[in-house]
């Protein structure tokens, strides 16, 4: 799609309005959203000085760099893709090609970690783990919730551990979380409170059927399941029970309906009980949560 015409916008809210326009036209979901947030990143404007501002002339530079943000999310490119950074948990994470865009579905997670873990805990020593961390988004999210935490994230991607450290460090938590190396198949030979991990649960044979902005722009790495999705809980089932210490907890993020195929694969490791399933703000089962077998009443949700 071409580069839309801004050059007969005269004034930042002609600008918006036009962009909107083409965004409405495309069939974009979130069409003055997307416009506003990008006419304001164009500018150098936040919210407040976008309306302030909503009557000031554009220079022909400004209009040119308007249009080609535009252009990039006609294209299909996501927003937070060309703003390098998305908000999750009301924290802010650089993103890199190597990581997924974290989404607000995936909060349920760290919604169904807080409810395991309980009020009275959190000023404990926790330890946490985040398995395929990639922005780092749910291991800083809840080290930011417990304030005494240490946390470690694991990831495969190179990329994705060196976006990890970055947000670690922008967030002020780079001493409480550590990074390494490793697939869901690898022994990382500590214990945790809290184990927590938004896996690729895509099948294989989904992949190319997911809506545009995901499947040319989030990493097949980080979607890609196997052939029915659950090759990642597998790993994590092998490795779960010699992760988790006295009373530790599991948080798995899943896709839909997937909830009692995961339930058996994880109970299935032996050593885990009390599944609760968590749903999103949609009404969907987006979280389970385990616990280790034998070490008290199951978990409820």
């Amino acid at each position: 799609m071409s580069k839309p015409d801004v050059a007969g916008a005269s004034s930042v809210a002609a600008a918006r309005r036009v962009v909107t326009a083409q965004f409405a036209s495309a069939g974009i979901d979130s069409p003055a959203l997307d416009a506003r947030l990008l006419v304001g990143y164009a500018l150098g404007l936040d919210h407040t000085a976008l309306a302030t501002s909503a009557a000031r002339s554009l220079t022909s530079q400004e209009q040119d760099a308007i249009g080609a943000l535009a252009a990039r999310r006609l294209s299909g490119e996501p927003v937070a893709r060309i703003l390098g950074v998305k908000e999750f948990w009301g924290l802010p994470f650089a993103l890199s090609p190597a990581t997924l865009v974290p989404r607000p579905d995936t909060e349920t997670v760290v919604i169904a970690a807080l409810t395991a873990i309980g009020e009275n805990r959190k000023r404990e020593p926790l330890r946490i783990a985040d398995l395929g961390t990639g922005t780092g988004a749910l291991l800083l999210a809840l080290l930011h919730e417990f304030p005494h935490a240490t946390g470690l994230g694991s990831d495969i991607d190179p990329q994705a551990i060196e976006t990890a450290h970055a947000n670690a460090r922008a967030l002020g938590l780079e001493t409480r979380a550590r990074f390494v190396l490793a697939g869901f198949d690898t022994a990382l030979n500590e214990t945790f409170d809290l184990v927590v991990s938004n896996p690729p649960y895509i099948p294989t044979r989904d992949i190319d059927g997911l809506a545009r902005e995901v499947r040319e722009h989030d990493p097949r790495l980080a979607l890609d399941g196997g052939a029915d999705g659950l090759d990642a809980y597998r790993a994590i089932a092998r490795q779960a029970p010699a992760l988790l210490g006295v009373d530790g907890r599991l948080v798995v993020e899943i896709g839909v309906g997937q909830e009692a195929d995961v339930a058996a694969i994880l109970a299935a490791a032996g050593d885990l009980e009390g599944a609760a399933a968590h749903r999103d703000l949609g009404g969907i089962l987006r979280a389970l949560t385990f616990r280790r077998a034998g070490r008290g009443r199951a978990v409820s949700g």
